[in-house]
């Protein structure tokens, strides 16, 4: 998936923003933001931080985004990736409640 891809543009679009601008900011090449946007590259979760920043976003909020493009690419041609989803969830609350 792309969620933070579409996200970035989303906001630098709106913000009337250019993708050279972003990536001066993260040092980075445009060609990688560019890429980003597409979904044919993973931003490093360091970056999130410096574009969250430099676009006045939430950080939580892409983050989250970023984490979701992971976790979809790694189960998305998986037959148990829902069950495994909630295997994982329940898990995380019997440990964060105990």
């Amino acid at each position: 998936m792309n969620y933070l891809g579409n996200k970035v543009r989303e906001l630098r679009e709106t913000k009337g923003i250019l993708m050279r601008q972003v990536a001066a900011y993260i040092e980075v090449d445009t060609a990688l933001i560019s890429k980003l946007e597409r979904g044919e590259r993973k931003a490093q979760r360091d970056q999130i931080t410096k574009i969250a920043e430099f676009l006045e976003a939430d950080e939580k909020e892409l983050t989250l985004l970023w984490l979701a493009d992971k976790i979809t690419d790694d189960i998305k041609d998986e037959p148990q990736a829902i069950e495994a989803l909630k295997f994982v969830e329940k898990q995380f609350k019997k440990n964060l409640n105990g």
